[in-house]
């Protein structure tokens, strides 16, 4: 199994699954507009970018095909293999060399950042993974976050409030002092998936990654945070949150909807390291790569989850309409003392961010959204089977919530064979099978 983004690149580059680009680009709209028009399919490469020595990759786990790939796993048992990483975590080795160290600079205007959208606040690095100390578990996290260049050694940083990296910023901020950071950009993307996920409190995500590596992950200590990094990234970079500085920011997001204007903390950059001939990755948001890091190991949690307290769990699936993020389906083995309504209340209490679930038997595909559609009009009736929920947290990325408190509506619905009604009435007729061949039909 690869172990870093450079061999996933052979591996998939062996299924003709990269479209290079050899032709000079910009960083600015143009990047973004090849890989949207590669979404869902191949990854990108671009050899040739306008003002950078590097190369740039995006579009790295587009399709849920590379997703599997990356993790050695088929694309039905993604699920499966996430939730089993995460049981089986492990601390990866640790190597005191590192390809990284091959050049230093301290000017981040040398990355190739990329200007994804009209009218947001500035280009954006979207693949950055921050890693710092967890001050009261004495542990490290390791977690995304956007970051916009502001000169040749500062970002900003977007942080959602309550989560790790912010938890760790206001305690370092409430004791006076900046907070201490390292930055990998360029990285497997099975590290990409671990770090997306959103781990306990004061559980170190690299052991997640170094798991679904098949315990092959190794990391290597920056020279003056002292944190641990992938030894096989790409480009590394150190400095600290400032505690003191904002400057506002907003971007498009998950949804493909633009963000609102904030302030936002600044890091300072003290030193960026990077390999011989390196590529950076970009991933561009609200498209199916940023989706798919996002919300996959989002619904490997509520997998494992849901078959846990509610063994009639066939499969979650968090929907592409919901961007992979607001709506999730249930699929169950519905019987007479299945409580639907407790399936879908503990659904979201799982994923806070969620908007709307939906339960369906397991005769309904719940990634067919026809199928879930059809299992709504003719097994649903909404004075029985509507489950509403107000006043609750949603998410800060849906923009039809209250955006300062931060609170939605719910909605649970109920769309299985109700048990008071005739079970053949909601049988699907089935024509036998046979080998028919519409070519013995034209003859005569």
């Amino acid at each position: 199994m690869t172990v870093d983004m450079r061999s996933f690149l052979q591996q998939i580059k062996k299924t003709n699954d990269i479209f290079t680009v050899k032709k000079r680009v910009s960083t600015k709209y143009e990047i973004a507009a090849v890989t949207e028009k590669l979404d869902g399919s191949k990854a990108a490469l671009f050899e040739n970018v306008k003002g950078s020595k590097f190369k740039l990759i995006s579009n790295l786990v587009g399709s849920r095909d590379r997703f599997a790939q990356a993790i050695g796993s088929k694309k039905s048992d993604i699920n499966q293999k996430i939730v089993r990483s995460i049981s089986s975590a492990k601390k990866p080795k640790i190597s005191a060399t590192a390809k990284f160290f091959e050049n230093s600079s301290k000017d981040i205007s040398i990355l190739p950042i990329v200007t994804h959208f009209q009218n947001e606040s500035g280009p954006f690095i979207t693949s950055s993974i921050l890693y710092t100390g967890n001050q009261e578990k004495k542990s490290q996290n390791s977690s995304f976050h956007r970051l916009m260049p502001i000169g040749k050694n500062q970002f900003s940083i977007r942080m959602v409030e309550g989560r790790d990296l912010h938890r760790t910023f206001m305690f370092a901020k409430s004791h006076g002092e900046d907070l201490p950071i390292a930055i990998t950009v360029g990285v497997h993307p099975a590290i990409s998936i671990a770090c997306a996920f959103q781990a306990k409190w004061g559980k170190n995500e690299l052991e997640i990654a170094n798991s679904l590596l098949n315990n092959k992950l190794t990391l290597t200590k920056c020279p003056s945070t002292g944190f641990l990094v992938p030894s096989t990234a790409e480009i590394v970079m150190e400095g600290k949150i400032l505690r003191n500085k904002t400057h506002k920011e907003w971007m498009v997001e998950m949804l493909r909807t633009y963000d609102m204007p904030r302030p936002a903390p600044v890091i300072q950059i003290e030193k960026l390291y990077f390999r011989n001939n390196p590529i950076y990755h970009d991933i561009l948001s609200g498209y199916t790569e940023a989706r798919l890091l996002m919300g996959m190991p989002i619904e490997a949690k509520l997998n494992g989850i849901m078959k846990k307290k509610f063994p009639q769990t066939k499969q979650v699936i968090l929907t592409s309409g919901g961007a992979n993020w607001l709506h999730a389906v249930v699929q169950i083995s519905k019987t007479r003392s299945t409580n639907v309504k407790k399936i879908i209340n503990e659904t979201f209490a799982s994923h806070r961010s969620l908007k709307m679930v939906t339960v369906v038997d397991d005769d309904i595909d719940p990634t067919d959204a026809v199928a879930v559609e059809f299992a709504m009009a003719t097994r649903f009736q909404a004075d029985k089977d509507l489950v509403i929920i107000k006043n609750v947290r949603g998410s800060s990325l849906d923009p039809s919530s209250d955006q300062k408190k931060l609170w939605t509506t719910k909605m649970g619905i109920d769309a299985t064979i109700p048990a008071s009604k005739r079970l053949d009435g909601f049988k699907l007729g089935k024509i036998p099978k046979s080998k028919t061949n519409l070519k013995d039909y034209l003859k005569k």
